[in-house]
């Protein structure tokens, strides 16, 4: 299997792992010797979680572009002007084609925050879609809008069945959530 094809792939839902799928593909990519970068949206740059620190220290190019979770600010006007510098850097870095693989993280959030046109996403990537050269292109995040979700050649959807969080009040803690 030496012909590449790239993918679009999205991971969405309510349960948590998205990210988590996301930063496999990044490892498996890191295994083959392959180029990666990661664009996290809405999680802000002071954010020190394990896969960011793992991956920048494998020479993953990582980026965040937000400015906190959005359930805890008032104006969210600064993390819109972040999320749209994210989406210009993406649109860079894909068409750069040095990458196998470029990661929007919680970039659905972006989407359906409309801090970034979903028809505007989804036209680029049409745009791109028989460029051979282009890197895979993996999308996170809940509640995946179905332009994205119909466009996409591979879809995920994680649901949650049970989680600590909920059944024995665990809070979120390092190498789980983290």
């Amino acid at each position: 299997m030496d012909r590449r094809i790239p993918l679009v792939i999205v991971y969405t839902g309510n349960g948590k792992g998205k990210t988590t799928a996301a930063m496999g593909l990044v490892m498996r990519t890191l295994g083959h010797q392959k180029r990666c970068a990661v664009l996290q949206f809405i999680k802000p740059e002071g954010l020190e979680t394990g896969e960011k620190r793992f991956s920048i220290a494998q020479g993953v190019l990582w980026e965040n572009y937000g400015e906190g979770f959005l359930w805890r600010v008032d104006d969210t006007e600064p993390s819109r002007k972040a999320c749209l510098a994210g989406w210009e850097r993406a649109k860079e870095l894909i068409c750069d084609n040095s990458y196998e693989m470029v990661v929007l993280d919680e970039f659905t959030y972006a989407l359906n925050n409309k801090f970034v046109p979903v028809g505007v996403v989804v036209d680029f990537l049409k745009s791109i879609l028989n460029d051979e050269q282009r890197p895979h292109i993996v999308i996170t995040g809940r509640d995946a809008p179905s332009p994205l979700v119909n466009l996409a050649d591979m879809v995920h959807e994680i649901v949650e069945i049970k989680h600590p969080w909920r059944t024995a009040r665990v809070k979120a803690q390092k190498c789980i959530e983290f």
